[in-house]
């Protein structure tokens, strides 16, 4: 699902930058050029809380570890069960590099 109130020329520059990207590292130095550090760590609290929430686990123990709040715990939920799904695929990727390293690692 293509979200409309994003999608312009400026955001696909900014997609093909990111998809650019090959390595952790070239990742951490293109974000700390593009970005603050409260808006990465934002981002990735996000992505952790999703995480988390997409693996069942409680609110209660979500902000324990995260540290973010109910609301953003809400704000993430309402995206995880009525967004476009670009958690649920990233974390379906995830979990496929996971299970192929692991075989590899087994191998």
């Amino acid at each position: 699902m293509l979200n409309s109130k994003i999608k312009d020329e400026s955001v696909d520059f900014l997609f093909k930058a990111v998809l650019s990207l090959k390595t952790p590292e070239e990742c951490y130095a293109f974000f700390e050029d593009l970005c603050t550090v409260p808006e990465i760590k934002a981002m990735s609290q996000r992505l952790l809380v999703a995480h988390m929430l997409s693996t069942k686990q409680n609110y209660q123990h979500i902000v324990h570890v995260t540290h973010a709040s109910t609301a953003t715990i809400s704000r993430v939920n309402r995206s995880l069960n009525y967004g476009c799904d670009g958690y649920k695929l990233v974390f379906k990727r995830l979990d496929e590099e996971d299970a192929a390293a692991a075989g590899k690692e087994n191998a």
